[in-house]
């Protein structure tokens, strides 16, 4: 048994749940999001001011996807009325970054510039050394986050790279002089 599958998902107020035809489609105050599901191995009913969610065999396919999509339908109502946010520091030397349009231009020590496109959804401020990605679907936040962060990772040494605001870097020492 899910247990993720288990709990009950509220729908909050100025929030509406349609499903129809294997399409879940969620609408909030800042927005809209849809997404596909199996019927086949779950069935999602939106009752009165609740959603219901349940396995509709008895393997571990059905069982693995009722908790799946439990969790992606509470993501939709919570992205829906508040966004979500993640915070990345670029640090280093001469290590920047700016919003051109719908552009992320970043300086990563590279003899090259590092252009990102923005996808659509997603509100990217950069101040300083910082970057905050804002939006509704919890997925393409954290996979343009990842995305980011990827371009250059923090090392040991000094600490320079890209990395979450709540991430901790494991410092190694360096050499040893006699």
């Amino acid at each position: 048994m899910s247990r993720i599958g288990k709990k009950q998902i509220i729908i909050p107020a100025q929030t509406e749940i349609s499903v129809a035809e294997g399409v879940i489609t969620v609408k909030g105050p800042k927005g809209s999001l849809t997404r596909a599901y199996n019927p086949a191995y779950v069935s999602v009913e939106v009752v009165e001011d609740e959603v219901k969610t349940a396995a509709l065999q008895e393997n571990v396919n059905s069982r693995s996807l009722w908790g799946t999509y439990s969790s992606h339908i509470m993501n939709m109502i919570q992205g829906v009325n508040t966004p979500f946010e993640k915070k990345l520091i670029v640090e280093g030397v001469g290590f920047r970054s700016e919003v051109k349009g719908d552009k992320l231009e970043m300086s990563l020590g590279f003899s090259h510039q590092v252009i990102m496109d923005i996808p659509e959804g997603i509100t990217l401020t950069a101040e300083k050394n910082n970057l905050t990605i804002i939006g509704i679907n919890k997925e393409t936040v954290g996979q343009f986050a990842a995305e980011i962060r990827s371009k250059k990772k923090p090392e040991p040494y000094k600490g320079k790279g890209i990395r979450y605001a709540d991430e901790v870097i494991r410092r190694k020492e360096g050499k040893k002089t006699v």
